[in-house]
């Protein structure tokens, strides 16, 4: 391992020599200002995120149809990030039992048929990417590359999934809050088990990344 050399402070004096000639380093025709104007006329002419697919709703059912998106491709993506997670407790090692977190992944799977059955009911199609979901595809990714990254350690690890199940609790009390607003009592007791599960492996995330960072200390 090299040291790490990322700061100023490791070269004091290539570092005031920059800072004197900070002017050099300003780049040419323009600053943030101008690239928050551009950013703003794109924003204004850009075309949406996606659009919900047919056949076309409104309104409540509109919003609902999207936010079951986008617990789908959360609860895929949650799946896949227990998947490499077990990779990672393989590697390192540590105190995490493999049972518990192959159990959550499962959950997470069920989870995932839950809300694509539930689509299907309400005449929609899971397989059909909605703006949540693309939304919700998009940040998942970030959390993959730091599960997935051979370099991160075991708390690392846990952070992110710590961050996804954070994100997942409370994806999962909208959801229940819009269901209940549309009045789907037999979805919403399925989606209220489903929190309770999510809610479960919260604790258990929180108390595992606790563990895992007070162990880093011992090293």
């Amino acid at each position: 391992m090299t040291m790490n050399q990322s700061g100023m402070q490791t070269a004091p004096e290539a570092g005031r020599a920059m800072l004197e000639n900070i002017e050099l380093t300003k780049p040419n025709g323009g600053d943030e200002r101008d690239l928050a104007k551009i950013r703003l006329q794109y924003a204004k002419e850009s075309d949406p995120l996606g659009t919900l697919p047919e056949p076309k709703q409104a309104g409540m059912a509109a919003v609902l149809m999207d936010k079951l998106g986008e617990r789908l491709a959360f609860e895929r993506s949650g799946t896949r990030l227990y998947d490499a997670l077990l990779v990672k407790c393989e590697t390192l090692g540590g105190a995490i039992p493999a049972k518990d977190v192959q159990h959550i992944r499962d959950e997470e799977a069920t989870h995932f048929a839950l809300l694509g059955a539930a689509i299907q009911s309400l005449g929609g199609d899971p397989t059909q990417q909605t703006p949540g979901a693309d939304v919700a595809g998009v940040e998942g990714m970030g959390l993959m590359q730091v599960l997935t990254d051979p370099k991160t350690t075991l708390a690392q690890a846990l952070h992110a999934i710590l961050v996804a199940e954070m994100t997942d609790n409370a994806g999962w009390e909208e959801l229940i809050t819009l269901t209940e607003q549309a009045g789907n009592d037999d979805l919403l007791k399925r989606f209220a088990k489903a929190r309770d599960e999510e809610q479960e492996h919260l604790e258990k995330v929180q108390r595992w990344y606790k563990e895992a960072t007070q162990a880093s200390m011992q090293a």
